[in-house]
């Protein structure tokens, strides 16, 4: 008999540790890989817990138990997780490791899979529970996957070929610099463990994790150009192996541990931020020496060579498209009253389906009717689904895996009839000053993503209001929405991603955002291409943005009182634009829409 509820697998659970003789358990949303969304094998946090959100973690004693999200999720936890089970914490402000330490007693065995952390976590956890005279325990079996009895299997998808003119590069090109990098720090081997870096590495692409098309495998990369790629047998195509070539071993993915053990007395590169603390731990085992550097695949794959920014262009224009047509159908369709997140999330899918090159989404879309778009990162669900009612705001976030790019768009509406409020206008436009302000800012070269972030934030301070996320991400070609590692965001508690300074060819979101908790949700969000800018009289080099995202931002939440005349000229610059990309692909209403929502403001 299954366990059906939330309460049940929690005591299951606590009986398994104490069968394993651990006194508690920490349990992250992670996989081997460190994937930020994981697939339906890897889900245990979801499972134990209920919360569907991509980052969070749940510390569980013998009678207490916690649950760690940041920001983005305060709202959501609150909604999924029951509180009567698990004390809500929020990060940075609370800290795991501390957690820990205060509540588990001395003596407390606190076990951790080692599969699914980082070595520096397990180092600064182990560190605070030895303070109190506890221990962090490494545990060979993880006491989850003793209790979910009907724990999915991974996917056994096969994996396919990225196209050369789309990947822009051969994969033997991408090795061979691998090679050279490795040579020029007398390195022989880098484990590469982050599934998008494997998929970038060997120009492979895979269907094993809903909304980033990675395939479950590894690669050690060595100095001579040559690779191991561990993977299951029988996800590779023949065409596969044969597009590889003899120069990539492809071998079993149970050989993968073994095969770091094969390593013994070489000099290894593995990533501490994206290689789990079990790799380390079997290479140092092993007798190889682990070095740790980040991962050489990451920064090529961030700066996108010619093809893949054209194939961004051809990927925003058709997705575009799919977005202005929703717009038009939400403009007929909202101020009925018979429209609600889920239907609206499943129309907008169908548009994009409709350009006939959609992979799958590039992320659950974020659906947001009134209040629900004060919740960041909210999940639209059967139990939450909330009407889109006439004078309200919705919020919409959504993206598509296109076999040229990966999109990632955030529109605000107003679902008429009637007039925005004043304070609606107000909040959205400051948000829209914040957005063009960041769009046009040039840089010098050397700047990091953390020193624009105030740029966006900048006319929601002046109201004395601000939002709980970052203000961009990277975004993959073909791969995962959230790539590092560049990022705009706040410099602080060393984030990942804040301190990289942001090179030509990286792609960005750019979406700041105000949230009235109970009220309503704001984000504009496009896509921007960082590319060189010449400026008359400069002196070195220089940086801008080229705005990627092509779809109408709603008028009806502007008050034109609040923009400068630069900020207007953008405004009509960027929809004209749009109108010019949009407009040959679309006919009829939606056309005659299209050509009002771009008209100069």
């Amino acid at each position: 008999m299954l366990m059906q509820t939330h309460e049940a697998r929690l005591d299951a659970l606590r009986k398994q540790l104490e069968k394993q003789g651990i006194d508690g358990f920490v349990i992250p949303i992670s996989d081997e890989h460190l994937s930020e969304y994981v697939g339906s094998y890897a889900q245990r946090l979801a499972w134990l817990t209920g919360f569907g959100g991509s980052a969070g973690t749940a510390a569980v004693l013998k009678d207490k138990a916690a649950m760690f999200v940041d920001g983005r999720y305060t709202l959501q936890v609150r909604d999924q997780v029951d509180g009567r089970l698990y004390e809500y914490k929020s990060v940075p402000q609370d800290s795991l490791a501390e957690w820990l330490a205060a509540n588990a007693g001395k003596g407390a065995r606190i076990g951790f899979d080692p599969w699914l952390h980082t070595r520096g976590w397990a180092k600064a956890a182990a560190k605070a529970l030895e303070d109190v005279g506890a221990e962090l325990v490494a545990v060979e079996n993880n006491p989850i996957d003793a209790v979910w009895q009907d724990r999915p299997a991974p996917s056994a998808a096969p994996a396919f070929i990225q196209d050369e003119a789309l990947a822009g590069r051969s994969s033997a090109d991408k090795r061979s610099e691998v090679a050279e990098w490795l040579k020029a720090k007398k390195l022989d081997a880098a484990v590469i463990s982050a599934l998008d870096s494997v998929a970038w590495l060997l120009n492979i692409r895979g269907a094993d994790v809903e909304r980033t098309p990675v395939a479950l495998s590894y690669v050690i990369a060595h100095a001579d150009g040559t690779a191991d790629w561990f993977i299951e047998p029988g996800k590779v195509p023949a065409e596969v192996s044969a597009k590889l070539g003899n120069a990539v071993r492809i071998r079993p993915r149970a050989d993968f541990t073994p095969a770091l053990a094969e390593l013994s007395g070489k000099l290894v590169a593995a990533d501490p931020e994206r290689a789990v603390a079990a790799i380390f731990a079997a290479l140092e085992d092993a007798g190889a020496t682990a070095v740790a550097l980040t991962d050489p695949v990451v920064l090529p794959k961030a700066i996108k060579n010619s093809a893949e920014q054209s194939g961004h262009r051809a990927a925003q224009a058709r997705d575009g498209a799919a977005v202005a047509r929703f717009l038009h159908w939400l403009s007929v369709e909202g101020p009925k009253g018979t429209v609600d997140e889920l239907s609206a999330a499943e129309q907008l899918h169908a548009f994009r389906r409709a350009t006939g090159d959609l992979r799958d989404l590039s992320f659950d879309t974020i659906s947001g009717a009134g209040p629900n778009g004060a919740i960041v990162h909210y999940r639209v669900s059967e139990e939450t689904n909330r009407k889109l009612e006439p004078g309200s705001v919705f919020l919409v976030d959504s993206g598509g895996q296109y076999p040229d790019g990966t999109t990632d768009i955030t529109r605000t509406v107003w679902v008429g009839p009637g007039e925005a409020p004043a304070e609606v206008r107000d909040r959205n436009t400051r948000v829209l000053k914040g957005h063009i302000r960041l769009a046009t800012q040039t840089f010098p070269t050397g700047t990091a993503g953390s020193q624009l972030d105030t740029l966006a934030r900048q006319f929601l301070w002046e109201a004395g209001v601000d939002y709980a996320h970052g203000t961009g991400h990277g975004v993959g070609s073909f791969l995962a929405v959230h790539e590092g590692p560049q990022r705009i965001a706040k410099a602080r508690g060393g984030q990942a991603g804040t301190d990289q300074e942001l090179l030509a060819g990286m792609i960005l979101s750019n979406e700041p955002g105000y949230y009235k908790t109970g009220e309503y949700g704001i984000r504009i969000e496009n896509l921007v291409l960082v590319e060189p800018r010449a400026i008359p009289g400069s002196e070195g080099q220089w940086l801008g943005f080229e705005t990627l995202t092509l779809a109408p931002i709603d008028k009806a939440l502007v008050e034109r009182s609040l923009l400068s005349s630069a900020e207007l000229e953008w405004w009509n610059t960027y929809h004209a634009r749009v109108r010019e990309v949009l407009a040959p692909q679309l006919e009829g209403d939606a056309l005659a829409w299209l050509e009002e929502a771009c008209s100069p403001l």
